[in-house]
């Protein structure tokens, strides 16, 4: 009953002495600007995105002839079975509105459970396929919040998590997979997050959020009278704390601590001693931990430097087994069969979205099951974004990822975007990312800046932004603007900002009180107002509010200072264009934020435009609306700082 995902971060930057090289090198790597074709946006996204099932549920067929896929060919994601050598998919959810998401076959049959929202109000639900094809809805209510936590060990029931008794926790359910009934296993307390349950049902790992800097694992035993929560992260100071899950005996657990160091270690926890043993440390962080089926492999993934080091150890002899045949790229997915012979992994890179491989490790060979970039798209014409590091306002080093146009160059600069990712506390990493594609072949150079606060560069760093945000941070963005200009094949005169969610605040924010040093904005369903956005966190966040209001404020306490760094409050000092994109369904920056924001900035008599989607929550599922979004980008952009 696996549950950790067998995924890479990335986006950090290439070492600072090669910084300057990487920016300014000639682009005679680059092709002529002439010679590639300016693609449209539906182009990009007329590439499918594809994906696997749960790490911890069954991806493969009884037979093992098929495999589960998610796709969005379609336009919205809907969940497919493939055969192990490709070919042609057969649908299993149709769904022409809101998007479907695998998560495996049941444990004896070939019954299918997946997850899906409404609109992308992420109240997620629970479906069975059943084996005639119709739909069983398992969540009892669509007013709140469920999900699955694995099969108990028996094959004969399955473990959920429902808010359904009180919307700011989860308690634990059993239900029978024959007849669908279920009993409550266990009733959160309050203040604690689900986080693990062993796949014999007796050990659950919970989670406590005690401030943005520390939070707790705990055990309970559920065979025990009482089964109360014992504190399993005993440290000292402020340590960050995740559960990677259990070994296949069940003897241990495995928990990924930052608390003897600035990266996270693996530990292990001896469930029948309760004794502590560190079990791997890297240079970085070790984002993922686990086994395959019946535990043969091990499996651990490292963010090195912001590029995913995986490694998977055959237990038995201890050695290093190698994934043969396939392409350079992040790994981000790999799901087993039954009798770990063979292994789909879903693997991608910046100018390929992921396609999905067959490895078989007996034979040593791979097959390729997708081709995921629309054929009408030369990959030679997409650009590579390059790991580039900065020195900030007070000589810090920023990462980032730079992408340069083809035909930039000192006789043709090339515009340019700062692009600030989700969060707080995101990553810029690496990968197929069409919107950044798009403008990049539009001509525009784009810097994924990971300004300080960012997560994959140590605790410090992360924790440089804390109640500092708009200030810190903000002073980041605006250095990268500077650095920027200095390079001889960026426009110093025509330079944007963008991101979406803790982004999207960033470009309101810096045109707000940086208003001379960007060109123009896109603020993507961005906060404008922190005092109105910490006072509606939806109640399903619970525990997750103290963490975010240690790291940001509490409306009721530092409202003042939560004011004064909203962009809503200071819309008087935009002067600068700006776009503006939001999700009507948004349950985390309600559209209001949007609304209102565009409302005092057209009273400056500023240029503002305003694309609202109404079947959209927090980030856009279906493949019209982010084309839709990215044709805007674009538009908005060669209207206001050009590539001519």
């Amino acid at each position: 009953m696996k549950k950790t995902k067998l995924a890479l971060l990335a986006g950090a930057a290439a070492l600072a002495p090669l910084a300057a090289t990487a920016a300014t090198a000639g682009a005679d790597h680059h092709a002529e600007a002439s010679a590639v074709p300016r693609y449209t946006a539906e182009q990009f996204y007329e590439s499918n995105s594809y994906s696997t099932g749960s790490s911890w549920a069954r991806n493969f067929t009884l037979d093992g002839d098929h495999v589960l896929v998610r796709s969005d060919e379609t336009g919205v994601h809907n969940i497919y079975l493939m055969p192990v050598g490709g070919g042609a998919m057969t649908p299993l959810t149709a769904s022409t509105d809101d998007a479907r998401y695998p998560i495996g076959f049941f444990p004896g049959d070939d019954r299918l459970l997946f997850t899906g929202n409404a609109g992308g109000n992420e109240l997620w639900q629970l479906y069975v396929r059943e084996l005639d094809g119709t739909v069983r809805d398992l969540t009892e209510g669509t007013e709140h919040r469920a999900g699955a936590f694995g099969w108990s060990a028996d094959g004969k029931s399955l473990y959920i998590g429902t808010n359904e008794r009180d919307a700011s926790v989860s308690d634990i359910y059993k239900v029978d997979l024959e007849d669908y009934s279920r009993e409550l296993v266990w009733q959160n307390p309050g203040g604690l997050n689900i986080a693990e349950l062993s796949e014999d049902g007796r050990w659950l790992v919970l989670s406590k959020s005690n401030s943005s800097a520390d939070n707790d694992l705990f055990l309970v035993d559920l065979a025990a009278d009482g089964a109360e929560p014992k504190l399993l992260t005993d440290l000292p100071g402020n340590t960050s704390n995740s559960s990677y899950g259990f070994d296949p005996d069940g003897g241990r657990l495995y928990y990924g601590t930052d608390a003897h160091g600035e990266f996270r270690q693996v530990w292990g926890y001896d469930l029948a001693t309760g004794e502590h043993v560190k079990v791997h440390e890297a240079d970085w962080d070790v984002t993922a931990y686990g086994f395959s089926p019946e535990g043969k492999y091990l499996y651990r993934v490292i963010n090195a430097d912001g590029l995913g080091d995986v490694t998977l150890i055959d237990r038995a002899s201890g050695r290093e087994v190698a994934l043969p045949g396939l392409p350079q790229g992040n790994l981000v997915g790999a799901r087993f069969d039954e009798d770990n012979d063979r292994v789909m992994v879903a693997l991608g890179s910046d100018t390929s979205p992921t396609d999905l491989y067959m490895v078989d490790l007996g034979e040593g060979t791979t097959t390729r099951l997708t081709t995921a970039l629309n054929p009408a798209i030369d990959e030679a014409h997409l650009v590579p974004g390059t790991m580039v590091r900065f020195a900030s306002y007070d000589d810090l080093e920023i990462p980032g990822i730079l992408y340069r146009p083809h035909g930039a160059s000192a006789d043709n600069p090339a515009p340019a975007v700062v692009y600030v990712h989700g969060g707080p506390g995101g990553q810029t990493g690496h990968g197929y990312n069409p919107s950044i594609q798009h403008l990049v072949n539009a001509g525009y150079a784009v810097y994924g800046i990971n300004n300080r606060g960012s997560s994959g560069y140590g605790k410090t760093f992360y924790h440089m932004d804390d109640k500092r945000h708009g200030e810190a941070d903000l002073d980041d963005v605006t250095a990268s603007a500077a650095w920027l200009k200095s390079l001889d094949w960026v426009a110093d005169d025509r330079i944007a900002i963008m991101g979406g969610s803790y982004g999207g605040y960033m470009t309101a924010a810096a045109l707000a009180f940086r208003p001379e040093v960007f060109d123009a904005g896109i603020n993507i369903f961005g906060v404008t107002n922190w005092v109105r956005t910490l006072e509606s966190i939806p109640a399903w966040w619970g525990p997750a509010r103290a963490a975010l209001y240690d790291e940001l404020g509490d409306p009721a306490v530092d409202g003042e200072r939560l004011r004064a760094i909203s962009p809503l409050f200071h819309a008087s000092n935009i002067v600068k264009p700006m776009l503006v994109v939001q999700g009507a369904n948004d349950p985390r920056v309600l559209q209001v934020e949007s609304d209102e924001l565009v409302e005092a900035v057209r009273a400056n008599d500023v240029p503002v435009n305003y694309v609202l989607f109404d079947d959209e929550g927090h980030g856009f599922s279906k493949k019209a609306n982010r084309i839709a979004a990215s044709e805007a980008y674009v538009a908005f952009l060669d209207e206001h700082i050009g590539t001519d």
